[in-house]
């Protein structure tokens, strides 16, 4: 995985700077998640490795119907290069890119029941103060097995404020 991490970062850097100079950053986002949806397909992900299927069709299958010319020549070079199946970590890094770039922090609030708009919204200032004052997109998401509480997840940083979290720390705290 870490291989496919290298490789992916410079083609997700060209990527962003390409879109950024267009001013079509959203654009390019749209389209890296559409070419990234069907490459990861484990179907198309074994015919992209198929070496008798010519670049160009392999491009025409990837690429989405709204996307530029420019992202059309990216998927050349992608293809040309044999670097295809990365599409799911380039748009991944892409975002990514994007985010920081845009100054915006994406969390998951995974909570045990539907929160309401109000514990939401501080939950969402909390986030904000820790990072700085960063725009926050959030992404809220329902698990009963938590119990109570919520687990927010904030790129590589894991906040478990969850009642399953605090049992299973409380019963490794005691069996320590």
């Amino acid at each position: 995985m870490s291989q496919s991490l290298t490789l992916a970062r410079p083609y997700a850097r060209a990527a962003f700077a390409v879109a950024r100079e267009g001013n079509a950053t959203a654009a390019w986002s749209d389209a890296l998640a559409v070419a990234a949806r069907i490459a990861a397909d484990p179907q198309v992900s074994s015919l992209l490795l198929n070496p008798t299927l010519p670049n160009a069709q392999a491009v025409g299958l990837l690429l989405p119907p709204h996307a530029d010319e420019h992202f059309a020549r990216f998927l050349g070079v992608l293809a040309d290069a044999g670097r295809l199946p990365l599409l799911p970590e380039i748009a991944a890094m892409y975002e990514q890119l994007r985010a920081e770039a845009e100054q915006v922090v994406h969390a998951t609030i995974t909570s045990a029941a539907d929160l309401p708009t109000g514990e939401l919204d501080a939950l969402i200032a909390a986030i904000k103060r820790r990072f700085g004052g960063r725009d926050v997109a959030v992404r809220t998401a329902v698990d009963p097995a938590l119990l109570g509480g919520a687990v927010i997840d904030v790129g590589d940083e894991v906040i478990d404020g969850s009642l399953k979290g605090k049992l299973a720390r409380l019963q490794t705290a005691l069996a320590n």
